[in-house]
């Protein structure tokens, strides 16, 4: 099961609590035990100042993933047993300039972007070729389950 802390902190038109919901429990699915996520919308400012505190880069940028910092014990286990995934923060005006920049509808667009996050929060990332494969796969496979189109189509990568 998924307990989701929506946080809406932006003046722009954000998708339902449903349609986050939806997203990130398909980004989820593979975990069998319960999760527990913050997604909190930001406006500029706030991703500006998030991405350059925790990133060094002084831009707002789309989507940061912070995963949950549970205490291990010796043998990489965790200490306590809580659900707790992480904080998704998304920016909405970066979201929106993207979709219209890259000629994405907006639907897709966020729905690609919490699902990339979800994942980042499981472990998935995109420094390495390999893992980049892997991570993109998976995100056209959970995409194509909604309708949605290829979010890497015409990236030249």
């Amino acid at each position: 099961m998924l307990e989701l802390d929506l946080q809406n902190a932006s003046q722009g038109a954000v998708p339902d609590e449903a349609a986050l919901r939806r997203w990130c429990e398909l980004a989820l699915r593979q975990r069998t035990a319960d999760s527990e996520l913050t997604i909190r919308l930001v406006d500029e400012d706030e991703g500006r100042e998030l991405n350059a505190t925790w990133r060094h880069k002084d831009y707002a940028t789309n989507v940061l993933s912070f995963p949950a910092d549970v205490p291990e014990g010796p043998g990489g286990e965790p200490l306590l047993d809580i659900p707790l995934l992480g904080d998704l923060v998304i920016c909405v005006p970066v979201v929106e300039r993207e979709a219209a920049e890259q000629g994405k509808a907006l639907d897709a667009h966020w729905a690609h972007l919490v699902i990339h996050g979800c994942l980042h929060l499981l472990g998935y990332d995109h420094l390495e070729d390999d893992e980049a494969e892997e991570m993109e796969s998976l995100e056209r496979e959970l995409l194509a389950e909604l309708g949605h189109p290829d979010p890497y189509a015409g990236d030249e990568n």
